[in-house]
């Protein structure tokens, strides 16, 4: 048996980040990883091996718009693929390296194998060294999500696949039915598209994600239409299946997939991606034996400290719910580990930012235009975009967007909105005003380096004060 502060189920970024704060403050701190390696799914099949991926294909397009050439001489559709996973294999070695470094850096056993509950305090560890057991005084589970599956959907990792195997196809497929206008389906319908890969996303609502801003959501719908994607919002899917192809059709291995509407439509591809949403990776923790129960898509309830029912035990990171972020991941697992040895936590949940990484990139905080008016906030909204700011000439970006929005009274700083290159990163300035209750003003009288795109906050800022004086 081994004795511990601290055991930690599942090395992502909550498991992480929990770890090393709880040692930090002096814990023995154990990981329970089933993984070969650290990093969980965001470091290997998620976070990092998409991003990784779509930067490949923004690098692989500007040689191609460059070099009209380059698309026969260099990257074929049968190695385009392959070349480019290689290039995120290498990304997402570097990041599990970093992970272990830090984790052994900070003295943390890591311990391969499945975790299960014995009782609240002892979990049972089935991995190469045999079955162990680990007694905690305090477990975090960090678990993660793994792909929701529908049961009538055949799923063979080739022709009908979700997120994970993405990265694993032999090749590019000439046409592709993504069922899902999230986040994963909008991104790899993005990064797709953008590879030469005919793209019909499939959404049962109305518009592509629904939790951002209304505009930026209809500025990537164009963008998207524009790369060739053909949209089916407001559809649902009620079948999915193999057929033969026809004779003389260009499919690789002779199968193509059949996706049926509710509408009556039949949609038929190469591939289909399978992106309806992700389901906590809790069915083998025996959680009843801890005294805890997941919901019916495997999520844990936890209290505002990431406590669960059982006082001792934590939960932190996509495993509980939304907002499943590997941002707001790490923090709650930081928060946590605070939370178990008395250590007083700040939070700020409502200025989390949110990083979508299509093609163009996508990223907000704070207020939406929808909210503001549904809870009948007053405001006004200053709007800059790329293409009459000098560096977004410099980038050739047509579609960029920086919207802020104001109070009509007191001038604060609500929200803030981005589309188009380093959207994620841009959005941190707003993100700060925010913080520090900044109002437009102070964007107004600021001097931004020239030429950046941060000089989109003056220009939005203006263009809002503007609008406040003419109403």
């Amino acid at each position: 048996m081994r004795y511990c502060d601290l055991c930690v189920i599942g090395s992502g970024p909550g498991g992480q980040k929990a770890a090393i704060q709880a040692a930090k403050l002096g814990k023995d701190v154990v990981i329970v990883e089933k993984m070969d390696v650290v990093g969980g799914v965001a470091i290997n099949t998620g976070t990092i091996p998409s991003k990784a991926l779509r930067e490949a294909v923004l690098a692989v397009n500007q040689v191609e718009n460059v070099m009209a050439y380059a698309k026969d001489q260099f990257l074929t559709r049968e190695n385009k693929l392959e070349r480019l996973t290689s290039a995120t294999n290498r990304v997402v070695r570097a990041e599990v390296d970093l992970t272990r470094q830090q984790l052994v850096a900070n003295q943390i056993e890591i311990i391969k194998g499945h975790g299960s509950f014995v009782d609240s305090k002892t979990v049972n560890v089935d991995g190469p060294r045999g079955v162990e057991q680990v007694h905690a005084e305090h477990i975090l589970i960090g678990v993660g999500t793994t792909p929701a599956k529908s049961p009538g959907v055949e799923f063979d990792g080739v022709n009908i696949i979700t997120s994970d195997e993405v990265l694993k196809l032999p090749a590019l497929p000439r046409s592709m039915i993504i069922v899902g206008g999230g986040v994963i389906g909008t991104e790899y319908a993005s990064m797709l598209a953008a590879l030469g890969v005919r793209i019909t996303l499939i959404e049962g609502r109305p518009r592509l994600l629904e939790f951002i801003d209304a505009e930026i959501s209809e500025a990537l719908q164009y963008h998207l239409r524009q790369m060739d994607c053909t949209l089916r919002l407001g559809e649902k899917v009620v079948s999915i299946k193999k057929v033969a192809a026809p004779a003389g059709s260009r499919s690789d291995d002779g199968v193509l997939v059949q996706a049926t509407l509710e509408s009556g439509k039949v949609i038929t591809a190469d591939s289909l991606l399978y992106a309806i949403g992700r389901q906590g990776a809790t069915a083998g923790l025996a959680l009843e034996k801890a005294g805890l129960d997941a919901d019916n898509r495997g999520r844990i309830k936890v209290d505002a400290n990431y406590r669960t029912k059982v006082p001792h035990i934590y939960a932190v990171g996509d495993v509980i719910g939304f907002p499943a972020l590997a941002s707001t991941s790490m923090e709650q697992g930081r928060a946590a580990a605070q939370d178990m040895y008395g250590i007083k936590h700040e939070s700020a949940a409502e200025l989390i930012p949110y990083g979508i990484y299509s093609i163009p990139e996508i990223s907000m905080v704070g207020w939406t235009e929808e909210a503001l008016t549904k809870d009948n906030v007053p405001y006004e909204a200053g709007i800059a975009q790329y293409k009459e700011i000098a560096r977004g000439q410099l980038l050739n970006d047509q579609v960029g967007m920086l919207k802020l929005l104001i109070h009509q009274e007191t001038h604060a700083l609500l929200g803030v909105h981005a589309i188009g290159t380093n959207a994620t990163e841009l959005i941190h300035i707003g993100q700060a005003v925010m913080a520090f209750k900044g109002t437009v003003e102070y964007l107004v009288n600021a001097v931004f380096n020239y030429p950046t795109l941060a000089e989109c906050y003056k220009v939005a800022a203006l263009n809002g004060l503007n609008k406040l004086r003419r109403s």
